[in-house]
């Protein structure tokens, strides 16, 4: 009976969809005006190919954002490396993640946009393509892709599945129940990001043989090595930092200034050495911080303007995280601020400290050997707040922005005290990264190669 109310609710859902496409491609043309998409490749949204498909077997990876793809590549490289008879088609729907990825794939990846989910674009995507298998990371459940590929006979996989507490709220409205229980029908695999993740599936009435979980992908994100020009730029500014107590709040959003500026002027008044460095999640409000910081009379530097830090500068404003350019060495990507956390003793995780928060990696300030703070809104981060500490308590503090500036003071002032903290973070990261890709791949060969992509020795690709 579910499984015939979910058919009649998807039908509604494409009949909507399908009402609604000439404004969805009206929305997409204004986006690239406003420059939100790509200037020359815009039309992939709609499902209109850049690249002819090659012969033979193909695995479609899809993230939406820079995260999800960052977490998929150890994961493409495994499959390629594993079994280089299948070609990779990678699809990312914004920009940012686009302009990252695009440099961190294998060169034999195709590289494409994500297209809508409207009926004609999806529809078009998926028979030019072909994919043999889809692999889907974490939250991407969209009806008309999932019904789409099970109509075509395509594998299903959800890659460090997770389901955020509002959209499981929605799911779980009787009207929609029926439509999601449908659509996790068609997996042949899930593997959540936690096993109250899996939980929350099963609750959803995915079938449970089918989800297992294997460790957070993000953990297993590697390095990336940076340009020469970046290099040089992170070893001047480490000479900057010589003989300071320095601090860093990475991923801050908006109303979290506050938090940090008030901590920042508190903590000067015990170390007059002191330098704060603060990493906004959008480069905006690096420059917006830095106007008002100016207008209160403190000296500031700013990234973006290539500034040095001076003796009377005690904070630091790196606004250039997530921008592509090429005329400023000072500019580059994502893949920067584990390079900064490699220089930072202390590391303060924000989008934690305000409430309706849903927090931000640490695993790079773990890894990176930082003692690692964070607030106690982590969102479904928490499941990777609570698996470091379920290793090592000591590897990750949590506090409160009343708390923050005794922590980080505890620090500065206890040297062995701040050593103990970054080794439980380091010992941590690595005892969790250990063999996800491996485990992963494991389950992703029984379930999705096997059964559905064939073996080494086969051949033909779909017709």
């Amino acid at each position: 009976m579910a499984i015939t109310t979910g058919k009649i609710v998807y039908k509604i859902y494409r009949a909507l969809t399908y009402g609604i496409s000439p404004l969805m491609r009206l929305h997409l043309r204004w986006r690239r005006i406003r420059g939100r998409e790509h200037p020359l490749r815009w039309s992939e949204r709609l499902g209109r190919p850049s690249e002819p498909r090659p012969a033979g077997r193909l695995i479609w990876f899809h993230a939406v954002s820079l995260g999800e793809g960052l977490a998929a590549i150890p994961v493409i490289k495994c499959c390629l490396e594993r079994r280089p008879d299948v070609t990779v088609l990678m699809t990312t729907s914004t920009v940012s993640a686009f302009e990252v990825i695009k440099e961190r794939l294998p060169s034999n990846v195709i590289y494409q946009f994500a297209p809508l989910d409207i009926p004609y674009s999806m529809d078009a995507f998926l028979q030019y393509w072909r994919p043999n298998a889809v692999m889907l990371m974490e939250s991407e459940l969209w009806p008309n892709l999932i019904m789409g590929a099970a109509r075509n006979g395509i594998a299903l996989a959800l890659l460090n599945g997770r389901i955020s507490t509002k959209s499981f709220r929605n799911w779980s409205y009787p009207v929609i129940l029926p439509l999601i229980k449908l659509m996790l029908s068609k997996f042949s695999l899930i593997l959540p990001l936690s096993t109250i993740q899996g939980i929350q599936f099963q609750l959803l009435q995915a079938p449970p043989h089918i989800i297992s979980y294997t460790g957070d992908l993000k953990f297993a994100i590697t390095d990336f090595d940076n340009s020469v020009g970046v290099k040089r730029s992170l070893t001047e500014f480490q000479a900057q930092l010589s003989h300071r107590k320095v601090w860093m709040a990475s991923s801050i959003h908006k109303g979290e200034d506050e938090v940090f500026i008030r901590a920042h002027k508190l903590l000067k008044q015990k170390h007059p050495d002191l330098v704060t460095i603060i990493v906004p999640r959008k480069p905006h409000l690096g420059q917006d911080i830095t106007l008002r910081l100016q207008e209160e009379g403190i000296p500031v530097a700013l990234r973006s303007r290539g500034d040095n830090l001076t003796e009377e500068m005690s904070i630091y404003v790196v606004d250039t995280l997530g921008i592509i350019r090429e005329k400023c060495q000072c500019v580059h990507d994502l893949g920067e601020l584990r390079d900064f956390y490699r220089l930072m003793p202390i590391a303060v995780v924000g989008a934690s400290f305000l409430l309706g928060s849903t927090g931000h990696n640490i695993s790079e300030a773990a890894a990176a050997g930082c003692a690692v703070l964070t607030g106690h809104h982590v969102g479904h981060f928490s499941h990777m707040v609570a698996e470091m500490q379920n290793v090592n308590p000591l590897s990750v503090l949590q506090v409160s922005h009343e708390e923050l500036v005794d922590a980080v003071n505890e620090l500065f002032v206890n040297a062995e005290i701040l050593e103990v903290r970054r080794l439980a973070a380091r010992q941590a990261y690595h005892a969790l990264s250990c063999g996800i890709v491996e485990k992963l791949w494991k389950k992703l060969h029984y379930h999705i190669f096997m059964k559905s992509v064939g073996t080494e020795d086969e051949h033909g690709a779909r017709s």
